[in-house]
């Protein structure tokens, strides 16, 4: 069982946390996405953004959405506007990375 220190900055913590836990991962990506969904476009973006660098890294989802790594750091920054289309290419490849199918499912207000 790997140990963390306190101190250890959040980025590389999450990294470690990613590489040796998928549910995590999986837990990080479908956190996004109901961020997303809900109204809260600015930390969806971030989360990706930390996700897409502890999993593919951004050169390698650079090749894969055929997308220069500059736009794509762009579009996943708190500010970032990402199409629709490039939002949806960047979750497949998310999803492809990380082997899992993604659900959605709407709950009534209490």
């Amino acid at each position: 069982m790997t140990t963390i220190s306190l101190t250890r900055d959040f980025k590389e913590t999450v990294n470690a946390r990613v590489q040796t836990d998928p549910a995590f991962a999986k837990a990080l990506l479908d956190e996004a996405i109901s961020l997303f969904l809900n109204g809260e476009p600015e930390i969806a973006r971030l989360i990706l953004r930390d996700l897409v660098n502890a999993t593919i890294g951004f050169e390698e989802l650079a090749i894969a959405t055929s997308k220069p790594s500059k736009s794509l750091h762009r579009m996943l920054s708190a500010k970032g506007n990402p199409t629709m289309d490039n939002l949806t290419t960047i979750l497949n490849v998310l999803r492809k990375v990380l082997q899992v199918n993604i659900k959605v499912q709407t709950i009534s207000f209490a």
